[in-house]
């Protein structure tokens, strides 16, 4: 789908007879924050809904808000919209409805006046021609999104991870010298820093996370023990809480193992991967471990890959995985 083709919806009008009170911007945003903390352990069938339904009601707000309250009701709404199409786009799989969700979302950040979230959604929206291999797409919205950084006092961790996202493009379209360029320009601007402050609603990314970025370059690029290097060392930083990225790291370290050989390694990295998306759903994460196991075809008669199938086809994982 190309956004540059299509015109944003119209903004709401404004309402002649309905002013909310100045503390709806506040309690609207309240629920925003709410929202973006759930994501990392409420499963996103049920989340999503939720989410929807808080992102309609943020568009009659806007349409009942005036100035500065309508503003902050703006900025929330192109939070909520971004948190929307990322569940849509990395838990449920639904690429082109991610795309029409954060087109809305660059509407609501124009609303707001916020460049760093016009950054955030454009970054976004180049992940969906990116995985399907259409670099020059992906391109062209890589770019938007850093003019828009340029236009806000971006801070490195926000800098470095437009890098992760155009280096991940890029190694989809099998350029992963180029990515790994990418990342290394990533790393240095985290190393540098600068002082401007990391949005509260910037909390998707971090350094281990750049680095399981790197590893799954590496990896892709076939060189393999720094990609194990690279991955088993994200996997320590990784906080507990992050079980999302911890099932994708994993599912990564399996593949490397695949790769180098070494069967039992693998499944005992994609078992793993398993027992963390048991317990929090990341459709990212199982497709890691799908496309390990299609790399162990030739094994499939070894005792560890029945084992491997036995948990990836129980009753659980399989009515997940099929219904999403």
């Amino acid at each position: 789908m190309n956004a540059a083709g299509k015109g944003l919806a119209a903004v709401p009008v404004q309402s002649t007879t309905t002013i909310q009170p100045v503390s709806v911007g506040s309690d609207f945003a309240a629920v925003t924050r709410a929202h973006r903390n759930l994501y990392w352990s409420v499963a996103p069938t049920a989340l999503y809904p939720t989410v929807i339904g808080h992102a309609e009601l943020g568009c009659v707000l806007l349409t009942e808000t005036v100035g500065r309250t309508r503003q902050s009701v703006a900025s929330s709404l192109s939070e909520t919209w971004l948190l929307a199409g990322r569940i849509q786009f990395f838990d449920l799989r639904e690429s082109d409805e991610a795309d029409e969700t954060w087109l809305r979302g660059l509407q609501a950040a124009r609303e707001a006046e916020d460049h760093l979230l016009g950054a955030a959604t454009l970054a976004h929206m180049a992940f969906v021609p990116g995985w399907e291999g259409r670099r020059d797409e992906a391109a062209r919205r890589i770019v938007a999104a850093r003019t828009y950084a340029r236009r806000g006092d971006s801070p490195a961790l926000l800098l470095a991870w437009l890098d992760a996202v155009e280096a991940e493009c890029e190694t989809r379209a099998s350029n992963t010298r180029t990515a790994l360029h990418l990342i290394s320009h990533g790393e240095d601007a985290l190393a540098a820093g600068n002082e401007h402050p990391v949005p509260e609603w910037f909390d998707w990314f971090s350094a281990p996370r750049l680095a399981a970025f790197k590893g799954n370059t590496q990896l892709r690029a076939g060189h393999l023990p720094q990609a194990r290097a690279t991955l088993s060392a994200a996997l320590d930083q990784l906080p507990e809480a992050e079980e999302k990225q911890r099932s994708v790291v994993l599912g990564d370290l399996a593949a490397v193992e695949a790769a180098a050989g070494d069967v039992d390694a693998a499944c005992h990295y994609a078992v793993r991967a398993l027992d963390q998306l048991k317990r929090t759903w990341y459709a990212t994460g199982m497709d890691r471990v799908r496309d390990v196991r299609q790399a162990l075809v030739a094994h499939q008669h070894e005792q560890c890959v029945r084992d491997l199938d036995e948990r990836l086809y129980d009753w659980s994982t399989t009515v997940s995985a099929l219904a999403r």
